[in-house]
């Protein structure tokens, strides 16, 4: 191992260890002293949030807060997620707009007229707190919107490089973006699609290659405190709602022969296959949300399970160990963010080559 390795190696256990120290001060602070809960801790930090907690300081939080916005029944209420104070108990109330605001497990309630406080069933739910509409701004949100922009200079970069190239010789970022767009090219659309179709699935494809991808590696990210997009379920749902509606609507004469009425096989074999085709089309989109959100959130709860070793066994003599292995898995889903965001974009190729695909005689 050269010096440079080891140097990198040191740096980046030390600041997983510290981005970590920074979580587990967070959650000991939310539980008034309480014992360690390791499960509380993960499922903390795998789940959306109003707001960055970047690290403690001098026994104070310093956090990037983002904007709360509700519609509420006497119209819309606006404030920073700072107003909570980092309380996520409940016990702190934001009055804005003539009501009452209160955030408990990183959910919004409106007390009900004349309450003082949240109230709790057995089950630990508020009773006389309702939901109002949510539209706030989520360090998810935030996070997309931030992928987004760097996408766009990437690939605004890349034409400009191209505009001033008299040869059309990629340099700079562009030389890093075109092997990768050949990739797409070349290993997903022309095979999955065919070569004379393709085309037309190639800004799709390579839209969702990019961006699945993109925050992938900002998941990866510990002071950004988990803010993890493809570990939302909401968000893979609508990746894979995109690639059925395209399926669908892409679907030709011998594509929707085959789910209705298979040809080539007995009528009664027929009338059997036509339920289970019909559901293939839905279990196809849902496999496809369920794999990148497992995968992509699997990564992340091994790690902070890991590191949870050393505040599970109070012991400094853990730490090495848990250390060495988060750091093992990191790098591992350094390769699992690239490798689930191209299953997800051959996948949608194939279903659209299967939905394209012409009738063989």
């Amino acid at each position: 191992m050269t010096l440079n390795t080891f140097k990198s190696v040191l740096f980046s256990a030390l600041f997983l260890a510290t981005s970590f120290a920074g979580y587990a001060t967070e959650d000991s602070d939310n539980t008034d002293n309480k014992e360690f809960n390791p499960k509380e801790m993960i499922l903390h930090h795998v789940k959306d949030a109003h707001g960055f907690h970047l690290w403690d300081w001098n026994g104070r939080s310093v956090s990037l807060p983002l904007p709360i916005i509700l519609w509420t029944d006497n119209g819309l209420s606006t404030f920073m997620s700072s107003a909570f104070h980092h309380d996520d108990s409940g016990k702190t109330i934001v009055e804005k707009n003539g009501g009452k605001f209160v955030k408990f497990h990183e959910k919004i309630y409106q007390l009900e007229a004349g309450a003082s406080s949240v109230s709790f069933d057995e089950e630990h739910h508020p009773t006389n707190a309702h939901k109002p509409l949510n539209f706030s701004i989520t360090r998810n949100v935030f996070m997309m919107w931030v992928s987004v922009i760097v996408l766009l200079l990437i690939f605004f970069a890349a034409a400009k490089r191209y505009k001033k190239s008299d040869d059309n010789v990629p340099t700079g970022i562009a030389g890093f973006v075109e092997p990768l767009v050949i990739f797409v090219r070349d290993e997903i659309g022309k095979p999955m699609i065919g070569e004379h179709k393709y085309k037309r699935y190639m800004p799709y494809l390579l839209t969702i290659f990019f961006f699945i991808w993109i925050n992938n590696i900002f998941g990866l990210i510990p002071i950004l405190n988990g803010a993890n997009l493809s570990g939302n379920i909401a968000f893979t749902c609508t990746l894979a709602v995109f690639t059925f509606i395209i399926t669908t609507f892409s679907g030709n004469k011998n594509y929707w022969k085959h789910i209705f009425w298979m040809p080539g096989v007995p009528v009664p074999m027929k009338i059997f296959l036509m339920p289970i085709e019909i559901i293939g089309m839905f279990v196809k989109p849902i496999s496809l949300m369920i794999r990148l959100f497992a995968n992509i959130t699997a990564g992340h709860v091994i790690i902070l399970a890991l590191m949870s070793l050393i505040f599970v066994f109070k012991s400094v003599a853990i730490a090495p160990v848990s250390v060495a292995f988060s750091l093992f898995i990191t790098v591992i889903e350094i390769i699992v963010t690239a490798i689930q965001a191209y299953i997800f974009t051959i996948l949608s190729a194939l279903y659209f080559g299967m939905a394209t695909e012409e009738e063989h005689h």
